[in-house]
């Protein structure tokens, strides 16, 4: 079905309207020549010690090697529970090089959680930082692991730095915690042995599986995205066509991203991992994106040409002063995802920085970006912006028929980085894919005459007041511009008059905020419907990985 693309002629000028999804044959052969074409440039700098493209690739290739002498089968699962350090780069690349398949893990889930992923992968191997040994020593019943690789802080920061920065982290900030895997191996034998094996091919193709990548779970037990090779080629390939406006004019030129966002989020990954190897980029490692001093720090020796975040990184950034005192002068594109970017947080940042914040929209099984706005913008558009090239984006109703322009509906979304389907849940896709190819992404949002899409909140997360439909993200973008908020969250809560009433959860800049304050400002600035019914003052709210305020957790605060 072919649907009509008023977006294709809102794209800048000069940026590509389609993209060749057979220019590589896989994810190999896409990383593969990157890493040879710019094998002198530096591809990561952790900790002030920079790793070139040719060592990046000769490890990667030592790792695959490794794997690959252990007598699993193509396609078997290899586990990553790291946060930003130069081996999780590394193993990435090793895991697609051996014709393996990637599981991300987040390193701060508990033995439960590790335990239940490790289970549904069915991952044989896992390559986890002693920072994390303790978790996975307690996990018990995963049958298929065989074999668990153990990576030091220090690994991969050169002989003088390894030793002194591993005994700082074990004894001086205490971060390991007591562990013990007798049959563990370490990361720097592992890469040891593998230089002396021979590395083959694997015979792997555009439809082969690369990574299963869980969603948050924010709303149950996670599923698995299942990319493949072409799924994230054409995800790398469309966001090199959405970042032309911003970066043509010093294309070729050596370029760093600070990469604060966790490489195991799927968002970091692709957009940090896989499109910076890709176009020859540095990134530099934020081992730690709460440790804002060692995030400015790395800001203020390196120039930052790219900064992806999310808005709840961007705002406490702003809240730093040291923040405001960093030279912004290099500064190409700096974009969120991964949540809603707040307007306040938008206007704060461009009067600091000169530059506007660009916001895009993705989820998991997308690769994940699905929309972006143009990257030469000057101002903050308050949109999710346009569908990629190659993207098709339908907003419909519960009938699944389409609706007008700037009419509520579902996004349905129709792409090259759309998965194959989920892990061991073919009834969950089944229920989310429709016939005609296109993905229910569970969002509610509006298209209008331009083809821009704003988003408006999550199909689950909608209440319904006396019959009204309100948006949680609406009431929190309204609270969000008090001045005395710091950060906020509405969730719907029962009531026997309205069905349903909306708690608010605030996070006070100081202790001057009082509730009738906040009942004044949304009875003036919300329908009385959307004012919320509690207020719960906090000093803290409940959040992912990265960043985004964890609304099912709230419900279970008293």
């Amino acid at each position: 079905m072919n649907i009509p693309q008023p977006w294709r002629t809102s794209y800048p000028e000069g940026m590509p309207v389609e993209i060749d999804l057979n220019a590589y044959s896989s994810l190999n052969d896409l990383l593969g020549q990157a890493c040879k074409k710019h094998a002198d440039r530096v591809a990561c700098i952790a900790l002030g010690v920079p790793m070139t493209f040719r060592e990046l690739d000769s490890n990667a290739r030592a790792f695959a090697a490794w794997l690959q002498s252990l007598n699993l089968s193509e396609g078997s699962r290899v586990a990553l529970m790291m946060p930003n350090v130069p081996a999780y780069l590394v193993a990435l690349l090793g895991v697609l090089k051996s014709g393996m398949v990637l599981v991300n893990i987040n390193p701060m889930f508990t033995p439960r959680e590790l335990q239940g992923q490790l289970q549904d992968s069915g991952a044989q191997v896992i390559v986890v930082l002693e920072n994390f040994a303790h978790t996975l020593e307690q996990v018990q019943g995963c049958d298929a692991l065989l074999h668990r690789v153990v990576v030091s802080p220090g690994d991969m920061l050169g002989r003088f730095k390894r030793p002194l920065v591993n005994w700082v982290v074990r004894h001086v900030k205490k971060m390991v915690p007591r562990w013990r895997l007798p049959d563990a191996r370490h990361w720097r034998d592992v890469l040891r042995l593998g230089q002396g094996l021979d590395w083959h091919q694997p015979a792997i193709d555009s439809n082969s599986l690369a990574a299963l990548q869980y969603t948050g779970g924010t709303t149950g037990v996670p599923k698995a995205a299942m990319l493949t090779h072409g799924n994230l080629v054409a995800n790398v390939l469309q966001i090199e066509a959405i970042a032309w406006p911003a970066l043509h004019t010093v294309k070729g030129k050596p370029l760093n991203m600070l990469t604060a966002l966790p490489l195991y989020h799927v968002f970091a990954m692709t957009v940090c991992g896989l499109y910076g190897i890709y176009a020859g980029m540095t990134n530099l490692l934020v081992m730690n994106p709460r440790d804002r001093p060692d995030l400015i720090k790395i800001w203020r020796r390196h120039s930052v040409h790219i900064f992806p975040g999310v808005n709840t990184l961007f705002k406490v950034l702003l809240q730093e002063p040291s923040f405001h005192q960093l030279d912004f002068s290099s500064l190409r594109l700096a974009f969120g995802g991964g949540m809603a970017l707040q307007s306040a947080v938008a206007k704060q940042w461009f009067e600091l920085t000169g530059h506007p914040l660009i916001e895009g929209y993705g989820l998991s099984e997308a690769s994940p970006v699905v929309t972006a706005n143009p990257t030469n913008a000057t101002t903050f558009s308050g949109s999710i912006g346009l569908p990629l090239p190659e993207t098709e984006v339908l907003i419909v109703r519960e009938d699944g028929q389409s609706v007008a322009f700037k009419e509520h509906g579902q996004i349905a979304v129709r792409g090259p980085q759309v998965m194959r389907g989920y892990w061991n849940a073919t009834k969950e896709m089944s229920a989310a894919l429709r016939e005609d190819g296109f993905f229910l992404t569970g969002d509610v949002g509006w298209m209008d005459e331009r083809g821009y899409i704003f988003l408006v909140d999550r199909l689950k997360d909608i209440v319904i007041v006396s019959g009204f439909n309100v948006y949680p993200s609406e009431v929190e973008a309204v609270v969000a511009n008090h001045p005395a908020v710091l950060e906020c969250a509405v969730i719907g809560v029962p009531d026997e008059n309205t069905g349903e009433a909306l708690q608010l959860f605030v996070v006070p800049k100081d202790d001057s905020l009082t509730h009738d304050q906040l009942k004044d400002w949304c009875a003036r600035n919300l329908a009385r419907y959307k004012c919320p019914r509690s207020i719960v003052f906090r000093p803290e709210l409940p959040k992912s990985t990265i960043g985004k305020v964890l609304r099912r957790a709230l419900k279970t605060i008293e």
